[in-house]
């Protein structure tokens, strides 16, 4: 008889994850929870704005055998949203799981910022969660009986550095993840927060980043290591399992310890 440390509830279950692509054959957070969901039986719907990198997502999930399907989505758009939820039943008949995985960094003070690069930060990292979160509880609810939702946050949202307009949205996904698992407890959902630290994903790199630079980063952390989408993509999983099934309303910081120590202004990703 298996008990529960040893089911984590993956297998036969259905996943949607938001900016599940990445630059060509790169690692990105989103990307490596889809492949480790798959790994584990989960069927996954892999969604992101480009659908060619959703489509080399399902195709290495695919060369390990595993179970997913690709969709073009803008999650900033609500009747996408809705559409995308849709699709995810009609093609796998259920919902259980939400990776809202969608954001774009943004730097500088109140003073530094424009207000419309202030209110496209806050709509693609927390309106888009909000939106798309607002059709799959239901999905979830009516499919599965409920299900568990883990949202992206950042460390910056606890350990500010210069970089306004993200770390206040990235806060607002703290206080979101808090506030939806008090509303849909009693749905017999879990929502949980992760916040990364520095990863080396494709999103980062494409902007260039030097050897110097990736030597910092890692140095910044107390275990002198660098993070990777893998790291995230197994956050997400446990959180996801029913290894956390008591674990709800969340923030699940995965760094390598880098807010044990005093924070930088200057730039790490140069």
């Amino acid at each position: 008889m298996r008990g529960p440390e040893e089911d984590a509830g993956l297998e036969g279950k259905v996943a949607l994850i938001s900016g599940g692509g990445a630059a060509g054959d790169g690692i990105g957070n989103g990307r490596a929870a889809a492949i480790l969901l798959a790994r584990a039986g989960t069927k996954v719907m892999v969604a992101d704005r480009e659908l060619k990198l959703a489509e080399r997502t399902v195709e290495m999930i695919k060369d390990e055998r595993g179970t997913a399907t690709a969709i073009a989505s803008d999650v900033t758009d609500e009747d996408d949203c809705r559409k995308l939820v849709e699709a995810t039943v009609d093609r796998f008949g259920r919902l259980d799981f939400l990776d809202n995985n969608v954001g774009i960094g943004s730097r500088g003070s109140v003073v530094e910022e424009k207000p419309e690069q202030y209110r496209r930060v806050m709509q693609i990292n927390v309106e888009s969660m909000f939106l798309l979160s607002k059709y799959a509880i239901p999905a979830m609810i009516r499919t599965a009986g409920g299900g568990a939702i883990v949202n992206i946050s950042s460390i910056s949202a606890l350990r500010p550095r210069g970089l306004t307009a993200y770390t206040t949205s990235k806060a607002a996904v703290i206080g979101l993840t808090r506030a939806m698992a008090v509303d849909h407890g009693r749905d017999n959902i879990r929502v949980n927060c992760i916040c990364p630290g520095p990863m080396y994903t494709p999103m980062v790199y494409a902007r260039g980043m030097s050897e110097t630079a990736r030597s910092n980063r890692a140095r910044a952390s107390v275990l002198k290591l660098e993070g990777t989408g893998w790291d995230v993509g197994h956050a997400v999983k446990f959180l996801l399992s029913n290894h956390a099934r008591y674990i709800t309303g969340q923030v699940l910081v995965v760094d390598g310890g880098v807010t044990l120590q005093a924070p930088e202004r200057e730039s790490e990703e140069r």
